[in-house]
């Protein structure tokens, strides 16, 4: 296993199956953003006076939304979004960060990572971006002080131990890619995989596109994920998705385990098969929040 920069590694098998850590592997999304991006959030952009209003839309974008898996950096500007749309904050006058610089960098960068966000601010000065880096770098802190000893979901092992048999197996993320090492070594799964990539390699799509380039067959390639970015990124490289559903972790990776591993293998993981089951996974995925119905 390695810590990648680049994914252009030497294929092993016929197979390559990329896999999502943060909720989808590991049950750490809840605690990550909770307890470590919310309350930088609030402190950072100085949302004492809405936290009750910050903390809901911001779980509600990294959690329980359509954009569950999003990258941090345009979840934080979509956090803003819904406050500045919601009645009750607009009746409290308090002033919700416009952040224009700081989506002006996301919409220029593929590589939305704290490095390539500190090589901006060192070029501009923008103070803005100042803010973005501090926070992000506050949530770094914080995760590596608070999440420890949480393991992957049951039957992740399993799957990966039988995948490693017959596919190159990646770790394909938005998590800087320190965290994500730290994590699958701390749970001995590091062993099962070819690499680790985050977010200072790319988005998710560009990840498995490079590692694709070893010279996979489309229908050999599989992503398995949590969240709608997951799917979009498996459908930008025409390859199949394994959708592990929100709230519903354990039940998927003991279905996937006990049957879709071996029907994808065996060539036998249908269109039908995977569209029923994306269909499920959508139905998790609301794009209203409950506030607004």
């Amino acid at each position: 296993m390695t810590l990648a920069d680049s994914l252009k590694f030497e294929k092993k098998h016929d197979f390559l199956v990329a896999i999502d850590s943060d909720g989808c592997a590991f049950d750490t999304m809840e605690i990550k953003h909770k307890e470590c991006f919310i309350p930088n959030i609030i402190y950072y952009w100085n949302l004492q006076a809405v936290s009750k209003y910050a903390r809901a839309a911001a779980e509600f974008i990294n959690l329980y939304s359509k954009w569950r898996g999003v990258n941090r950096f345009p979840a934080l500007t979509m956090t803003f979004d819904l406050l500045m749309d919601w009645p009750e904050v607009q009746r409290r006058g308090v002033t919700i960060p416009r952040a224009q610089s700081l989506r002006d960098w996301i919409a220029r960068e593929t590589k939305l990572g704290n490095p390539t966000l500190n090589a901006e601010v060192e070029r501009s000065g923008d103070t803005v971006l100042q803010q973005a880096l501090a926070w992000s770098e506050a949530v770094n802190a914080d995760i590596a002080r608070m999440v420890h000893d949480v393991p992957p979901f049951t039957y992740v092992r399993e799957s990966l131990q039988r995948l490693a048999e017959v596919a190159d197996v990646m770790v394909c993320s938005a998590t800087p890619s320190e965290a994500l090492r730290r994590e699958w070594e701390e749970h001995d799964i590091a062993r099962y995989v070819r690499v680790i990539a985050g977010q200072e390699v790319g988005s998710k799509k560009e990840q498995i596109e490079q590692a694709a380039s070893a010279g996979y067959e489309p229908q050999r390639i599989l992503m398995i994920g949590d969240a709608l970015g997951d799917l979009k990124a498996a459908r930008a490289n025409t390859a199949r998705f394994f959708p592990i559903n929100p709230g519903h972790e354990e039940d998927s990776w003991e279905n996937f385990f006990k049957k879709h591993l071996d029907d994808f293998i065996n060539g036998q993981y249908s269109e039908e098969k995977e569209s029923s089951l994306i269909s499920e996974f959508e139905s998790f995925l609301p794009a209203i929040p409950p506030w607004q119905k």
